[in-house]
């Protein structure tokens, strides 16, 4: 592990960068460092840029989030927040419309099967998965056979739906007595089953984070790539920036910390102390890069 003095960032920004654990880490924060104008800088949104709360709709990016991003994105080829939320919603939580500095941001929604665009302030969307509006039927009368009514929490995300356990008395245990019900009905109507921090999300096949991150790095063209996620959704994504390394691609994983999904923070590169970290993260890449 190499020591701070030995990168090329400045050691004296308000908020100086940490040093990733791996070599393939520090080279891809150099990359982003000196090659920022085909850099890409993508990230997820709840747990990364917003704090988890019990209610995803009380969810809200980080009062820092914004002005971090607004001072990075000018410096970098290109912003994406990647998300399994609708675009839109993602956009009204985070407050990225209408933000100077972020004429340019990207989100990438319902796992990039949607995508806003700051530019033009629309969404672009495929037509949806006849599956989801089955399951959407179905689920009500499964959850009550189970009997995970109670604390259990189901959220209407227009391509997905999803089942959230944290409000029950026993967030795991209600958690693992729902995967494979769910999975069944999942897979009668041609749904997958992506499960995250006390949520298990019945979704269309065919596209995740990581394909999302890797074909928007094609479009791009991205010469170095910086990922940052918590959750069991964000390791497609991970695969795909170790894919670009290997392809010769510089890239930087950060875990925004979670005690809850060590796999995440096992793979990571550099793991922060959640989007306060993160934030942090943002600010000292911008420092780094200013003139």
């Amino acid at each position: 592990m190499g020591s701070q003095t030995d990168s090329t960032y400045p050691l004296d920004s308000p908020d100086p960068l940490p040093t990733p654990t791996t070599q393939g880490g520090r080279d891809g924060l150099n990359a982003l460092l000196t090659r920022a104008e085909r850099a890409l800088v993508a990230l997820d949104f709840d747990g990364t840029l917003a704090p988890i709360v019990p209610d995803p709709e009380q969810a809200r990016a980080h009062p820092d989030a914004v002005p971090a991003l607004a001072e990075l994105a000018p410096k970098v080829a290109a912003v994406a927040v990647i998300t399994g939320r609708p675009p839109g919603v993602a956009v009204r939580h985070g407050g990225f419309a209408g933000v100077p500095g972020l004429e340019h941001l990207v989100v990438l929604g319902h796992y990039g099967a949607e995508r806003w665009d700051a530019a033009t302030g629309t969404v672009t969307a495929p037509a949806p998965h006849p599956g989801v509006a089955a399951v959407r039927a179905e689920l009500p009368g499964l959850l009550d056979r189970v009997g995970a009514w109670q604390g259990t929490w189901v959220e209407e995300k227009g391509r997905a739906v999803a089942v959230h356990t944290r409000r029950a008395s026993d967030p795991q245990a209600a958690f693992e007595a729902l995967r494979a019900p769910l999975t069944d009905l999942a897979t009668r109507h041609g749904l997958v089953v992506e499960p995250g921090r006390m949520v298990l999300e019945l979704r269309p096949p065919g596209m995740d984070k990581g394909v999302a991150l890797a074909e928007y790095a094609r479009e791009i063209a991205a010469d170095a790539v910086l990922y940052a996620g918590d959750d069991l959704g964000d390791l497609p994504a991970f695969a795909a920036v170790d894919k670009l390394r290997s392809d010769g691609t510089p890239g930087l994983l950060v875990c925004s910390g979670s005690d809850e999904v060590t796999e995440l923070r096992e793979r990571a590169d550099l793991v922060v102390d959640g989007p306060a970290g993160v934030v942090g993260l943002l600010r000292g890449l911008a420092a780094g890069l200013r003139a």
